[in-house]
């Protein structure tokens, strides 16, 4: 049985994958657990090797990557190739990480005894991966975990079920062994039971997800039964700080990148523009004319830095955001409600605690503006919030960012830049209704393996009894 996914522009299918049962996962998970001891004894350099391959044959699919990511998330060219190069990139970055999953010997207080902390794969290791950055957030999922020896099991999204498919042909093409690299597809209806039958599994010992604060506090309660740990990277509100002495034009053009990239359906989107009153009225003329310079459209057409929001729903839900606002005091400075999934640049100004969108997450392309007397103000309305995953403040004064980075709770703060920005090496993550642990470079592989302590006597013993 297959389930159809429908382009949001169109209304045609986009795509058709298996709908998976909760019954047909135990036997993909049992896969996974066989094919783990023969990955997890391969060498380093011999898992750098296939990793490295599949790097090149993700970058080989970039026209399929394309045309599933403009068909059924309404995608621009423009977010599906940065999508494909910072995956490639996390792929080799992954590769390079297999000779360091270093380990350390312990001065140990026992005479003749060598103490070693040795950091070894944990198993089967399950990856739940989201639509609105598909090609970046599914290999995140699963290649830290591969690099550690790890097998893996991908579930894919209902919503760009084909996309996600693609980043497993290319590591199969790559050379894994069977059973290393898994996929789940299932209907919408069962995702619930789907993924419950694949935390509940023994063989899978940790769990990564990427997605709503909602859905996290499901899948973390679940694996908590247990005494699995998870990875959790939720959803966001990030603020972006102007304060008095900032460069208008640079914060004008990252705070339009943070807000509009792939119409603000990123979790680091810039929500919240937090500007100091005594330069909002300059920054509000420059952020409004940038806003209506953007225009959304089809992205097929591929002449509007914005294309179609994913769905409906994403629609309905900013049109009320906006409509509560507008109602409570709020004035529009740029784009405005629309009927469709091409929704114009949107810029609320005067937002105030009153308003729902003041602390509910938009994921569109809407921005609110709150306007702040100074720095310290600034910095209560940007840690007002129950997320904390990225941030950014905008001052010409170095040490004066570093200072009020310093006190915004978010697990990442960019100085004079935008809060949109990932790099593979990076540790990525948040705090708060944000989630917990990171991925990214070496702070990957302390989530994707396993710390022992293992000890050698070198000498006789000596015992109280």
């Amino acid at each position: 049985m297959k389930f159809e996914r429908m382009n949001p522009l169109t209304g045609e299918v986009a795509s058709q994958a298996v709908a998976m049962q909760a019954e047909d996962v135990v036997a993909i998970a049992d896969q996974a657990q066989n094919g783990f001891a023969a990955w997890a004894a391969q060498g380093p350099n011999a898992r750098r090797a296939v990793l490295m391959q599949a790097a090149q044959q993700l970058e080989a699919r970039r026209d399929e990557f394309v045309q599933a990511m403009m068909s059924e998330i309404g995608a621009t060219e423009g977010w599906s190739m940065f999508n494909l190069t910072l995956a490639a990139s996390m792929i080799r970055e992954a590769a390079s990480m297999t000779t360091q999953i270093n380990g350390e010997v312990i001065p140990s207080d026992r005479p003749g005894c060598v103490a070693m902390a040795v950091r070894e794969p944990v198993g089967v290791i399950l990856g739940i991966a989201p639509w609105n950055a598909p090609i970046i957030l599914a290999v995140r999922a699963i290649v830290t975990a591969l690099a550690c020896g790890n097998s893996v099991i991908l579930k894919a999204s209902e919503i760009c079920p084909r996309t996600h498919a693609l980043i497993i042909e290319a590591f199969a093409a790559a050379g894994f062994p069977e059973g290393v690299v898994n996929v789940v597809t299932n209907a919408p209806a069962d995702a619930g039971d789907v993924v419950g039958a694949l935390i509940d599994h023994p063989a899978v010992k940790r769990i990564n997800f990427t997605g709503s604060t909602q859905v996290g506090r499901i899948i973390a309660k679940r694996a908590a039964e247990h005494l699995k740990p998870c990875l959790l990277e939720l959803g966001g509100k990030a603020p972006l700080l102007v304060l008095e002495d900032a460069d208008l034009d640079e914060a004008v053009a990252a705070a339009a990148f943070g807000a509009y990239m792939n119409q603000g359906q990123i979790c680091m989107s810039t929500e919240r523009l937090i500007v100091v009153d005594a330069i909002a009225d300059q920054f509000m003329e420059k952020f409004a004319a940038k806003a209506k310079s953007m225009p959304a459209g089809d992205p097929a057409e591929g002449n509007t830095p914005l294309g179609a929001v994913v769905d409906q729903k994403t629609v309905n839900h900013v049109n009320s955001l906006i409509d509560d606002a507008l109602s409570k005091g709020a004035t529009l400075a740029a784009g405005d409600k629309a009927d469709s999934v091409i929704m114009p640049a949107t810029v609320l100004d005067g937002v105030t605690e009153a308003m729902n969108i003041y602390r509910d997450e938009s994921f569109g392309p809407v921005v609110a503006v709150i306007r702040v007397k100074d720095e310290a103000e600034a910095i209560r309305v940007a840690n007002d919030s129950e997320f904390g995953l990225s941030s950014s403040v905008f001052t010409r004064d170095s040490a004066r960012g570093l200072r009020v980075a310093g006190q915004i709770k978010a697990g990442m703060c960019h100085i004079n830049g935008p809060t949109v920005h990932d790099e593979a090496q990076m540790p990525f993550g948040g705090v708060g209704a944000s989630g917990y642990g990171r991925f990214g470079g070496k702070a990957g592989i302390d989530q994707f393996t396993e710390l022992r302590w293992i000890t050698l006597d070198t000498q006789p013993g000596h015992y109280p009894i």
